[in-house]
């Protein structure tokens, strides 16, 4: 099992920025993907952003794209999305996710280890 604490999240006036954290403890040797997902008030859980955990390839949700940035420091076991240019259509839960089987970058399934998760607002 791998414990996973978010960080970072606000309240943030539309083109600003934030950075959230995500820090992973555990059997982090296991992970294959991490992933940032987001669940806005009456819709359904999206993956916006993806993270091979040894490669370190990455996938976006279009609607994201040019915009934020996943990375990684696997030394600090810690998954970081760079936010920029926000919109209110962001404004969101958003969580952290690591799946520990192989899967497509692209696919938002299996991932068994869930954070509790950070609120982003952004205002217009």
């Amino acid at each position: 099992q791998v414990q996973l604490v978010e960080s970072g999240g606000g309240l943030v006036q539309a083109g600003g920025s934030l950075r959230l954290s995500c820090a992973a403890s555990g059997r982090t040797f296991s992970i294959y993907t991490m992933g940032w997902f987001r669940q806005a008030p009456g819709k359904e859980r999206e993956l916006v952003a993806a993270i091979s955990w040894s490669v370190g390839n990455t996938y976006y949700v279009d609607s994201v794209k040019g915009r934020f940035t996943i990375s990684r420091d696997n030394a600090k076991s810690t998954v970081y999305l760079q936010m920029n240019s926000l919109k209110p259509e962001d404004t969101a839960v958003y969580f952290c996710a690591a799946r520990r089987v192989w899967g497509r970058i692209n696919e938002g399934i299996e991932y068994a280890d869930w954070g509790q998760g950070t609120q982003v607002t952004v205002s217009s």
